[in-house]
């Protein structure tokens, strides 16, 4: 079998008889079982969840079960392999590596694709789309939608696709096709991923994250790695993150791959970076010795905020490098980033009052991702905490405690947070909001505007994970955001 999986590397070869079991049906393991199953594969369709208490389960599942699979929900179908024979598994990317039933399919040698590996062998033999492939600890979605922008500039008919939310396979699938992708690649989902081979790379950033569910920080390196290889063009990394660089050095990339870093700083040749303040490309320009082309203006990346912060620089950036490997014109480069508007929750305004700025950065999930934030402004009430999945903040507070007018930490983890702020930044004031109720973001508010002066920013960067008290990072921005107005309100009254 291991010989007919190999030459599955398009959707015209014969896919029709093979036995697979999808595991997960959230988005893309729906996605992933329509797309089988239109090619004529058996699928089991396993899923922990209820589809009589999960509506849009439910709803997937009535769809799949009309087309013919084999659907099979609880736990007992998601621990332990079925008892029929499998050419393959297709497993959800949240899946770990030691979930039950993807450990025993790895003890009986059954192969395990991702649903980025599936899409991949499921393109066009002919005129496929080319992707042009973006992961990194933080950034990867504002660079996949600056990128996308850029490319429809250029009049190209692209989509974000991936982990920004629209699943591969659908695009994949699409009647209409497309003239190239922009592809946001978690460290899950490149674990999966073997074949793919992207026009162009890049991985913005490396910090620790996810180490529980790779088992460790060497793995979800490795992982991270994985999406420059087979790089056609250009494998682009972050000349001030070193290990981006390592990576794009240990790749075994195609014939005339070319390395092409961005940088904050003066570029050299072969690299994007800012002079004065233009966005610079010595990469893909003739003459790139002696000469570089202009791309755009840090006033372009700043679009209508009132500042621009280095990491959306360094997105901007990076996006740039991917669009003109792909042979973008300067001019739609700067277009794009124009025409570019972050989603929200991103260092987004939530409001101002009394002279200070309320920021609501809550995407700011993890210590390094905080940091980004933090290193945008000077003067900074910062609002921290939640859940911390095991990840040191002692570098992160030493880094930017002289930045700090007060810290208002909230969430399960916060007494890590409070432990640093004493070693490392102990005149700093700290307010400790203890509640997780609907009206806690109130309380913490009332306490960082109490905290704060005149030209100061409130910055929720919380650090972490939400999930101790919020749904997700977007309702705790959304609540924050809610808080902010209400206090300006009832001080306008």
């Amino acid at each position: 079998m291991t010989a007919r999986l190999d030459g599955l590397t398009h959707r015209e070869a014969d896919w029709t008889g093979l036995r697979v079991l999808v595991a997960g049906l959230g988005v893309s393991g729906f996605a992933a079982t329509d797309a089988l199953l239109e090619r004529g594969a058996q699928v089991i369709a396993v899923d922990a969840a209820d589809p009589d208490t999960h509506a849009a389960l439910g709803e997937r599942a009535r769809i799949l079960d009309i087309l013919g699979a084999d659907l099979r929900f609880g736990e007992a179908h998601v621990t332990s392999l079925p008892e029929e024979e499998l050419d393959l598994v297709v497993t959800s990317p949240g899946w770990p590596p030691h979930q039950p039933l993807l450990a025993a399919a790895a003890a009986r040698g059954i192969p395990i694709w991702g649903e980025v590996e599936l899409a991949w062998r499921l393109r066009p033999a002919e005129g496929a789309a080319p992707w042009l492939c973006i992961t990194g600890t933080n950034g990867k979605t504002t660079t996949v939608q600056m990128l996308t922008s850029m490319l429809r500039a250029a009049g190209l008919r692209a989509k974000s696709v991936g982990n920004v939310g629209t699943p591969i396979l659908e695009a994949i699938m699409d009647p209409t096709p497309h003239d190239v992708l922009a592809v946001e690649l978690s460290s899950f989902q490149l674990h999966w991923s073997d074949s793919i081979r992207p026009r162009a790379s890049v991985c913005l950033n490396v910090a620790p994250d996810h180490v529980d569910w790779h088992g460790s920080y060497e793995e979800y390196l490795r992982a991270k790695g994985k999406v420059y290889a087979g790089t056609e063009v250009a494998c682009v990394y972050n000349e001030q993150d070193p290990q981006t660089r390592t990576l794009v050095e240990d790749a075994d990339v195609q014939e005339g791959c070319r390395a092409v870093g961005f940088t904050l700083g003066l570029p050299a040749p072969s690299m994007i970076g800012v002079v004065d303040d233009v966005l610079a490309d010595r990469a893909f320009v003739a003459e790139r010795r002696t000469s570089a082309a202009e791309l755009a203006t840090l006033d372009d990346v700043r679009g209508d905020a009132p500042t621009v912060a280095p990491h959306q620089v360094a997105n901007a950036l990076a996006a740039a490098a991917l669009a003109r490997a792909h042979g973008i014109p300067t001019a739609a480069v700067r277009q794009g980033l124009r025409d570019f508007r972050p989603e929200p929750h991103r260092i987004a305004e939530a409001g101002s009052w009394a002279g200070v700025r309320y920021v609501d950065d809550s995407k700011a999930t993890n210590p390094h991702a905080a940091a980004a934030s933090l290193a945008a402004f000077e003067d900074i009430v910062w609002v921290a905490g939640g859940l911390l999945k095991g990840a040191d903040v002692d570098d992160l507070v030493r880094d930017h405690a002289r930045r700090l007018r007060g810290v208002v930490l909230i969430g399960r983890d916060r007494d890590q947070i409070a432990q640093a702020l004493a070693r490392h930044a102990p005149d700093v004031p700290v307010v400790e909001v203890s509640a997780t109720d609907t009206g806690a973001m109130d309380q913490v508010v009332s306490a960082a505007a109490e905290l704060a002066r005149a030209g100061d920013v409130v910055l929720l960067a919380p650090a972490a994970a939400s999930m101790d008290m919020f749904a997700n990072y977007g309702a705790r921005g959304d609540a924050f955001v809610d808080s902010v107005r209400r206090l300006s309100g009832a001080a306008g009254e």
